[in-house]
């Protein structure tokens, strides 16, 4: 069980000290620290979305925003929530390894990154799992008039032992670069050890320039400042990070640049990281903060320890999501919010000087959280998956 924590506790120490506890009385927090409120409503009750997994607003045009569905659709809508248009850019349906496939539920279009020059050349990168093999596919895509229109240049291909442990997410840093989020491989366990080895790709984030000229035979140029280009190091020299299970959904904080992910665990513990550059997060010899496999070098291995984990008496998935930056929940600012897909809690935290936080249980809903996202003005969206595979409205924080 997760330590009780009040808001009180948690806003004075490592929640955000003096002026958090301020800004939380502000807002209605009481005297024996029970947390203000803070609720989740339905957004945009004009649209529904047919398993969303990334939401959030198109670059340089704060008037519109955008919504990815699993089984292959990127949609634009209107900021306004009184608007009720709703249009298709792109559609790769008929490239795309979906749900409907996949008896986990975990193939399909999973990640969109916007090119830092989007609102100039239209540039975006996806990253989905292709038909009929459901290898996990980057590509770059640059938006034409007709959504169909459109021609994928692949970038990177990963081939994918089974189903699950997709990973998925995709974004263009602060820096330039793409990062890219790769689970395990699937199954149970990681039974090849993928995460832990530098010959493979999966279970790792991945740096890419994809804007220099590519290095033969690949499909996109290796940053001169990887962690990883010693000759002898045995570690591919894409990697950015290592030891991931299946890091589902992730971010960077728009204010520090800080890269915050969600990594799923297996039969224990979820667990909130922050990946930083060369860091090994343990797994399968670590799930959380705990020792999962015994073999060598596990033992021995000194693996980066999560900022926060949670057991399976919270939830069973976690759904990574993003550090607060609105104005309308004030005493969350620099907090990094996630939640459980399973049992739809939401938590937030801070990482300490020590490198870990302490979790404070936000609320409890009745959704299946499958991502948070950031509006015009930085307020948090979140999408929902129905378990029958109906349309779901987009929901938001609100106090």
């Amino acid at each position: 069980m997760l330590p009780a924590v009040n808001a009180e506790t948690w806003l004075n120490t490592k929640g955000g000290g003096p002026l958090g506890l301020l800004l939380a009385l502000c807002m209605g927090a009481t005297a024996d620290g029970r947390a203000p409120s803070v609720r989740v409503e339905p957004a945009h009750p004009a649209r529904s979305f047919l398993r969303p997994v990334q939401v959030g607003t198109v670059p340089g045009t704060p008037a519109r925003m955008y919504v990815l569905e699993q089984d292959g659709k990127l949609h634009f809508f209107p900021a306004d929530p009184a608007a009720t248009t709703t249009e298709t850019v792109l559609d790769l349906g008929a490239e795309v390894l979906s749900p409907a496939d996949d008896a986990f539920g975990e193939q399909g279009l999973l990640g969109v990154a916007f090119h830092p020059g989007f609102e100039k050349n239209g540039v975006l990168v996806v990253n989905f799992t292709r038909a009929p093999d459901g290898a996990t596919v980057i590509a770059r895509v640059r938006l034409p008039a007709d959504p169909r229109a459109r021609a994928l240049e692949r970038l990177l291909v990963v081939e994918q032992p089974y189903p699950n442990h997709n990973g998925g997410g995709v974004a263009f840093g602060p820096d330039g670069m793409l990062y890219v989020g790769l689970g395990d491989g699937g199954a149970g366990g990681d039974p090849q050890n993928f995460a832990q080895s530098g010959a493979s790709l999966l279970g790792k984030f991945l740096r890419l320039d994809v804007d220099s000229p590519p290095t033969p035979p690949l499909g996109y140029a290796i940053p001169r400042d990887n962690p990883f280009l010693a000759p002898t190091d045995g570690i591919r020299d894409e990697v950015y990070a290592l030891g991931l299970r299946n890091p589902w959904r992730f971010a960077f904080d728009r204010a520090t640049g800080a890269l915050w992910t969600g990594d799923v665990g297996q039969g224990a513990y979820e667990e909130v990281d922050v990946i930083e550059r060369g860091q090994n997060y343990g797994w399968r010899c670590h799930e959380g903060f705990h020792l999962f496999a015994t073999e060598p070098p596990c033992l021995a291995l000194k693996a980066r320890p999560p900022v926060a984990e949670y057991d399976h008496s919270q939830g069973g998935s976690i759904t990574g999501g993003v550090v607060y930056r609105g104005q309308k929940l004030p005493w969350l600012q620099g907090a990094y919010l996630y939640a459980d897909y399973l049992s739809g809690r939401i938590w937030a935290v801070r990482r300490g000087p020590n490198g870990t936080g302490q979790p404070l249980l936000l609320l409890e809903t009745a959704l299946h959280i499958s991502s948070f996202g950031e509006g015009p003005d930085g307020e948090v969206y979140v999408t929902d998956h129905a378990m029958d595979g109906t349309r779901t409205r987009l929901h938001m924080l609100r106090p």
